[in-house]
């Protein structure tokens, strides 16, 4: 819903949702893939075990979809601004992963590298803990940020900023505001 009123469109805050959603599910198959079926668990220095702690799925989806966001809504703070100025959604998306492409990916490293330590840890719930976190945000910022989110919002166009006309009343939020041309004068120090 704040995805809605923020950007004005209700098909970008279900393709946010639908993407957060593809990240989370891939972190749950790889969950299960490296520690219960044990595929590449020798390599990682994982146990191989019969289920997953019953508060791991929770806890990753809440990390995940936290940390996603967070991505996201900076991503698409940069494609909006531009779409705003330009009218254009090819160009506003090119600029907006263009312009967050580093920083996103260099965020993502650095909590990939501490949760990565946890996975190497000798506890079962942290190791499933840490190699999901990991390997979701891993997925999220390289292949969900820059390949499929571009992707789906080039194929949709100008469909991406759709907002129903029965939700027009919804406020008009803006993100950051724009650079005043004319300088405010500061009240003098008497006054």
């Amino acid at each position: 819903m704040l995805l809605t009123v923020v950007f004005r469109s209700i098909v970008v805050a279900a393709t946010s949702s639908v993407l957060n959603l593809l990240s989370v599910g891939a972190a749950y198959g790889l969950v299960i893939l490296v520690c219960v079926h044990g595929i590449g668990s020798g390599l990682l220095g994982f146990q191989k075990v019969d289920s997953i702690e019953a508060w791991v799925p929770l806890f990753l989806f809440s990390v995940l979809f936290g940390l996603s966001m967070d991505y996201q809504v900076f991503l698409l703070s940069r494609i909006k601004e531009r779409y705003d100025h330009t009218g254009s959604t090819t160009d506003a998306v090119t600029y907006g992963v263009s312009s967050t492409a580093r920083l996103i990916t260099g965020a993502a490293l650095i909590i990939v590298a501490v949760f990565a330590g946890f996975a190497m840890g000798d506890l079962v719930m942290f190791q499933q803990m840490g190699f999901g976190i990991a390997a979701a945000l891993l997925i999220d910022a390289t292949i969900i940020r820059s390949v499929l989110l571009p992707a789906a919002m080039r194929l949709l166009g100008a469909w991406n900023w759709y907002l129903p006309s029965w939700l027009e009343w919804l406020p008009r939020i803006q993100i950051e505001a724009g650079r005043r041309d004319e300088q405010v004068p500061l009240p003098s120090p008497g006054s």
